[in-house]
């Protein structure tokens, strides 16, 4: 005797009405929206892969050692090179690194652990989210009131400043979230141990974390490094290298792209194509690094 058999006359299966058919509404329905979707999809890669094919096609032929060690031509002049806007923009974006990180995480601390549904926090937490949808030209007038006019001089500095502003909201919330998602249970057993609350957030709870901290970190360089506006207000642009004096005007990528692509000489028109590349490989890099870092502390 069969299982089917076995079973009660009320109780018996009809497979034959179980089966997924077109002729069902609701499957219906569910294969056109995925057929939608699917080319959705498709239609919203189209202008990302037009634009890295027109970055490679028009920029790679530049690429170079020169290219990244050369100095900027002048007008109407053939050759020439990204190297001091390159050294510019790593050494702004480290400025606005250094100064926006520990904000933000120790403010992403205080969110998560130390006051969580205080008025400051609830305060931090409304004006981080405001400054998510800072335009960033706001930021470059805020650095330019406040380091600019101060010192009397374009600078590095003022950059970074600017840059931090537009950086610390991300990494702050993110911060924030990442620490949320550490189990209870890590928090208890430390708790229980008799940690304190700054051995549990320093021992316990940022080297969990730091997988999500991380990622909210590299988003927030990626940002920064791409950004233009803030630049033009608070480092503008110089042909030459950086010397020791920082406090002086200097050159990155995102202003030399500005430049050139407004330049009547094809060669600035070039060398403008290969920055752009230049500047998305470095931010895909960091973004690998960012990965490749994050899988490697979850293995730890």
């Amino acid at each position: 005797m069969n299982e089917k058999s076995a079973l009660p006359a009320s109780e018996a299966i009809d497979l034959p009405s179980l089966e997924k058919t077109l002729r069902s509404s609701r499957a219906l329905f569910s294969y056109c929206m995925s057929v939608v979707i699917c080319l959705l999809t498709v239609l919203a890669m189209v202008p990302l892969f037009s634009v890295l094919f027109m970055l490679v096609w028009r920029g790679g032929r530049r690429l170079s050692l020169a290219l990244l060690t050369e100095l900027p031509p002048a007008a109407g002049m053939a050759g020439g090179g990204i190297g001091n806007a390159l050294l510019g923009t790593v050494f702004v974006v480290a400025i606005a690194t250094l100064i926006s990180v520990p904000i933000g995480v120790l403010g992403g601390v205080f969110l998560a652990e130390i006051r969580p549904r205080g008025r400051t926090a609830t305060a931090v937490r409304f004006s981080a989210k405001v400054l998510t949808g800072l335009p960033s030209i706001l930021a470059g007038v805020f650095a330019f009131t406040t380091v600019v006019l101060l010192t009397g001089k374009f600078s590095p500095l003022a950059g970074g400043v600017a840059l931090a502003l537009l950086m610390l909201p991300t990494i702050l919330l993110t911060s924030e979230e990442a620490l949320r998602m550490v189990p209870a249970r890590m928090r208890e057993a430390a708790i229980g141990m008799g940690a304190t609350q700054t051995q549990t957030v320093l021992h316990i709870l940022l080297p969990t974390a730091s997988p999500g901290i991380l990622t909210g970190v590299l988003l927030a360089v990626s940002r920064a490094a791409g950004e233009t506006a803030p630049l033009l207000f608070t480092m503008t642009f110089s042909d030459y290298w950086m010397s020791r004096q920082v406090m002086e005007p200097t050159a990155s990528l995102a202003v030399l792209i500005y430049n050139f692509s407004k330049s009547p000489f094809e060669n600035q028109k070039e060398i403008a194509w290969a920055a752009s590349l230049v500047l998305v490989l470095l931010v895909l890099g960091l973004n690998l690094s960012g990965q490749a870092a994050s899988r490697w502390s979850r293995r730890l």
